[in-house]
């Protein structure tokens, strides 16, 4: 039993990592995410990862959900607006907001904490310290 949380977290990352792609490709092709979504699990071998269920879901929901997300992105970003972020950074922002709001099986700390490690693996290096600040103040407002 104690086996389970151990590869939930690892293939959740990997969703993460996934929805990050499509998402960062679909903003800077200027593309809607679910064209992108279409592609990118057209190429996906079979079979196909049981995380992608996830990484779809992530992808789908943040594009749903956009204009209130970037809303709240850009109401706490001290000082930055959306455009002036690092691609990565905002696509990490829009996934870690979406759960932050919308998935109620992810607590807030593990969205945090997700989109920290991947913004230390894949962006600047002030990018985790700036999204562990605004993502826990947006985390403070949604459970308000």
């Amino acid at each position: 039993m104690a086996e389970g949380p151990k590869q939930q977290m690892p293939a959740r990352r990997k969703a993460r990592k996934r929805a990050l792609d499509v998402l960062f490709e679909a903003d800077l092709r200027d593309r809607p995410p679910s064209e992108v979504l279409a592609g990118y699990v057209e190429r996906i071998e079979k079979p196909r990862p049981d995380h992608l269920g996830y990484a779809v879901g992530l992808v789908e929901g943040v594009a749903g959900h956009l204009d209130r997300i970037d809303e709240l992105i850009s109401s706490y970003a001290e000082g930055w607006t959306l455009d002036r972020m690092p691609v990565v950074d905002r696509n990490l922002a829009r996934i870690a907001v979406y759960e932050l709001l919308y998935v109620d099986e992810i607590d807030d700390a593990v969205a945090i904490s997700e989109a920290v490690e991947l913004a230390g693996q894949m962006s600047t290096d002030d990018s985790p310290r700036f999204l562990n600040g605004l993502l826990g103040r947006i985390a403070e407002y949604a459970t308000r």
